[in-house]
């Protein structure tokens, strides 16, 4: 019997989660063992999975769950360096030679256990299955517009925080651009066509924000794109990897430029391929952007959670899409969690 064990977030701003007391019902009618962790932070409350029959475990409890247990979560696991032995199930950041997740990996290797990488849960074409994707895109867009919003009020960008709904962001961002009393930015995006772009796009749409939408056809020539430094704002939505031209050049903070916040959506700076080179780190909740340039200003966001900002809508979406991968956990051999297992095989031996 496949026993799925859903952990409570333990990130600070981390009230998301990866499936709903609806797809736990479904999974125990199908003959599967669902254990919750109780939280007080995650969106949708303890009692709505106890109703739908799983049993409750105290929060952070997993690492004494039964050794068949596979752990499911969304986001890093306690930073303790503690072995693991389970079988997880997580967004890792660990196949692109990031500094901390070249840790995470070899504490599965000391610790026999295994990663099953949401990122790369894909079909036969190696589509991904399930994406935060366009909620990235959405909440990325909306944070960056606070940034220019605060830069006319001579000031960096404030702490953001979670919301209620989509409408409650959305009414607050409005809100902080009227305040300004300018006309609104212009912006580009990058990646348009992604599921990341479409939520970058449809954001700044929403705000009145006219939007330059490029993808793969636009920059295969590799580069230079001054046409960037020429937009008040530049959302990027395209994830690093392997032969991703660079979009913002390390002189990109010289006078001369339009260019006024990065929306870095994708935000993978510790990668070698990051196409940004003006920054080289994430941003958080409470301080969003890194201001790399004044005369003019140049404000970097780069927050790497952005879809826990409208926790409900995300959850709901994100659930959705991978309930009908879960239901498949008794294959976990085979078909996506095989080619997830395969990759997270090689990588463990070169951490």
């Amino acid at each position: 019997m496949v026993h799925l064990w859903v952990r409570a977030e333990s990130r600070p701003n981390e009230d998301r989660v990866g499936i709903t007391p609806e797809g736990v019902r479904a999974l125990i009618r199908q003959g599967c063992r669902v254990t919750v962790e109780d939280s007080p932070r995650r969106i949708i409350a303890t009692d709505g999975y106890r109703e739908a029959g799983a049993e409750i475990a105290p929060e952070g409890s997993w690492p004494d769950a039964p050794r068949d247990a596979i752990i499911f979560g969304l986001k890093e696991l306690p930073d303790d360096g503690t072995p693991l032995s389970h079988r997880h199930i997580m967004f890792g950041h660990a196949f692109k030679g990031q500094p901390a997740g070249q840790v995470l990996l070899r504490r599965f290797r000391e610790g026999g256990g295994a990663l099953y990488d949401l990122e790369y849960l894909t079909d036969d074409a190696g589509r991904r299955l399930a994406a935060f994707g366009y909620w990235a895109g959405y909440a990325g867009a909306a944070v960056s517009l606070m940034a220019w919003a605060a830069q006319h009020r001579g000031q960096i960008c404030p702490p953001v925080h979670s919301y209620p709904s989509q409408q409650a962001m959305t009414d607050d961002l409005r809100a902080r651009l009227d305040g300004t009393q300018a006309a609104r930015p212009n912006a580009i995006v990058i990646g348009a066509l992604g599921r990341v772009g479409t939520g970058a796009a449809d954001l700044c749409t929403e705000m009145g924000v006219h939007v330059t939408k490029w993808d793969m056809a636009e920059t295969a020539s590799g580069g230079p794109f001054p046409e960037i430094l020429d937009h008040q704002i530049f959302l990027n939505c395209i994830l690093a990897r392997p032969g991703t031209p660079v979009f913002v050049p390390a002189d990109a903070v010289n006078p001369g430029r339009a260019l006024r916040v990065i929306g870095d959506i994708a935000c993978d700076p510790d990668s070698e391929f990051s196409p940004i080179k003006v920054y080289d780190r994430t941003t958080t909740w409470d301080q969003p952007v890194l201001r790399v340039a004044d005369n003019p200003p140049l404000d970097v966001m780069a927050i790497d959670n952005l879809p826990s900002m409208m926790p409900r809508e995300s959850s709901a979406d994100y659930a959705g899409q991978l309930l009908p991968v879960l239901s498949t956990l008794d294959r976990i051999d085979a078909d996506a969690w095989g080619r997830a297992r395969a990759l997270f095989d090689i990588h463990v031996k070169e951490a």
